[in-house]
C-alpha cells in the first residue's frame, strides 16, 4: 500500500522509493523488497510542452535538428527521452527534464529533511539511526539527478577512462553533444543494441559471448578501481551489446562513490573472494562496517560461506524475448531485479546478524556485482571467475603476494 501511495504522489516519492530499493544496507528488508516494484514509468508530457523546454534551452528545434520524434522512447518521473536526428544526419537521443520538476523535488526534499530533524529532536532514538543523515543522502542523490550537465560529465569521464585504459575499441558509452546539452536537456549519440540477457540475439552478433561478458565485467571492475565513481545501475537495460559487437554502457544518472576505507576493504574482499577465503571476506567486511561490539570472525566466515554456496546454486530462469514497435528486440528475465535484490538482502542480513552495519555504497557495489553474476550465468555458464586468468579478480588474487600490476584483459 505504501509503495502504491508513493507512485501516486509523484516524482519525489517515486525517486524516494527507488532510493530505498537501492539501499538494503540502510532500510528494512520488507521495504527494500516492496519498493523494488516501484515503477519509474509515467504518462508522457505532451509534445508541445516538451518542445517548449527544448527550445527554451537550445533555441528553435529547426536550428539544430533535422527532426525530433514527437512520441517518446520512454517517460520517467523527472524526464522523458525522444529520438532525434541532427542536421548532420547523426542519430541522437534527447533526455528532456519535465517542466518545474526541480522546484517540486527541492520543496519535497527540504520538507523530508526538516521533518527528519524534527523527529530526531522529539524522539532521540531516531538520532541513533542517523535518520537525518539518510534524508540528507536522499536529497543529495536526487538533486544530482536533476542536473543533466553532471550526467554529461559522468559520460565524458567514462569515455575518457575507456581511452586511457585502451578499451574504447571494445567498449563505449554515448558521445555527448556539449553544445546541445544543458541542465535540463541532454543530447547523446544513439546506441543501438540488445540487452545483456538476450543470449539469442547476442549469438547473432558474436560467436564468443564469454569474452563479451568478461570485457563488460573487467571494464566495470577497472572503473571501480581507477575512477572516483562507478556506474551504479548496470541492470540489463543499461548494459547493451551493440550491433558492431562492442559493449555499451548507458544511463549515467546514478553513480556511486567509494570512500578510502570502503575502497580498501572492497579490494580485500575481492581478493579473498577470488581465493575462496571466507575468513578473509569476513575480516574485510568487519574493516568496512560500523559496529559497537567485537565480531566473531570465524562464525561470520561460516555464515558468509553458507550464503555464497546458496548463491552459486541459483540458475537463471527462462528468457522472455519480444520485438518492440520499432523493430528492436527486447528481453527480460525474472531474476534481473527480484533475485538480485533477494541475494543482496541475504548478504546484508548476514552482516547485520553478526553485528555490522555496512555503508550504502557497499550495497550499490554488491548489487552491480550480482547483476554481472547473473549475466555470467547466461553468457558464460562454465566460467570460473576466481581462477580464469582473463578476470581482474583472478589477477588481483595472483598478484596479491608479488604486488604486481593488475591489467584489464579483454
Amino acid at each position: 500500500a505504501l509503495r502504491k501511495l508513493f507512485e501516486r504522489l509523484g516524482a519525489t516519492y517515486i525517486k524516494l522509493g527507488q532510493f530505498v530499493a537501492s539501499s538494503p544496507s540502510l532500510f528494512p528488508k520488507e521495504y527494500v523488497v516492496e519498493f523494488q516494484k516501484c515503477l519509474d514509468s509515467t504518462e508522457p508530457v505532451e509534445w508541445n510542452v516538451v518542445k517548449s523546454v527544448i527550445e527554451a534551452e537550445l533555441g528553435p528545434i529547426s536550428k539544430n535538428f533535422a527532426s525530433v520524434d514527437k512520441t517518446p522512447l520512454a517517460s520517467a518521473s523527472i524526464a522523458q527521452v525522444h529520438a532525434a536526428t541532427l542536421k548532420s544526419g547523426e542519430e541522437v537521443v534527447l533526455k528532456i527534464q519535465k517542466p518545474r520538476i526541480d522546484e517540486l523535488l527541492k520543496a519535497d526534499l527540504n520538507f523530508i529533511y526538516i521533518a527528519s530533524r524534527v523527529l530526531e529532536f522529539l524522539q532521540p532514538d531516531f538520532e541513533r539511526t542517523s535518520l537525518s543523515a539518510v534524508a540528507g543522502d536522499v536529497k543529495s542523490s536526487m538533486l544530482d539527478e536533476l542536473d543533466f550537465k553532471k550526467e554529461a560529465t559522468n559520460i565524458e569521464e567514462f569515455r575518457a577512462f575507456l581511452v586511457e585504459q585502451g578499451l574504447d575499441y571494445s567498449v563505449t558509452a554515448p558521445r555527448v553533444y556539449d553544445s546541445l546539452t544543458t541542465k535540463r536537456v541532454l543530447t547523446m549519440e544513439r546506441l543501438r543494441g540488445v540487452s545483456m540477457v538476450d543470449a539469442e540475439s547476442i549469438s547473432t552478433i558474436t560467436n564468443d559471448p564469454e569474452t563479451l561478458i568478461i570485457t563488460a565485467l573487467n571494464t566495470w571492475t577497472s572503473s571501480v578501481m581507477n575512477m572516483p565513481w562507478f556506474h551504479a545501475d548496470v541492470h540489463s537495460g543499461n548494459l547493451l551489446v551493440l550491433e558492431d559487437g562492442r559493449v555499451g554502457f548507458i544511463d549515467f544518472g546514478m553513480v556511486g562513490r567509494v570512500g578510502e576505507k570502503t575502497f580498501k576493504a572492497v579490494n580485500e574482499l575481492s581478493t579473498s573472494l577470488a581465493l575462496g577465503d571466507y575468513e578473509g571476506m569476513a575480516q574485510a567486511l568487519c574493516n568496512m562496517g560500523a559496529t559497537d561490539d567485537a565480531v566473531d570472525v570465524k562464525k561470520f566466515a561460516r555464515d558468509i560461506e553458507e550464503v555464497m554456496t546458496g548463491m552459486m546454486s541459483v540458475q537463471p530462469d527462462e528468457l522472455a524475448v519480444g520485438v518492440d514497435s520499432d523493430g528492436s528486440v527486447q528481453a527480460s528475465i525474472s531474476f534481473d531485479e527480484e533475485e538480485v535484490t533477494g541475494m543482496l538482502l541475504k548478504i546484508v542480513a548476514v552482516t547485520e546478524d553478526n553485528g555490522l552495519r555496512l555503508p550504502r555504497e557497499f550495497g550499490l557495489l554488491v548489487k552491480q556485482s550480482l547483476y554481472f553474476d547473473r549475466y555470467l550465468k547466461i553468457l558464460a555458464p562454465g566460467l570460473d571467475v576466481a581462477s580464469d586468468a582473463r578476470m581482474i579478480a583472478a589477477q588481483s588474487a595472483a598478484n596479491e603476494e608479488s604486488g604486481g600490476k593488475v591489467e584489464v584483459i579483454v
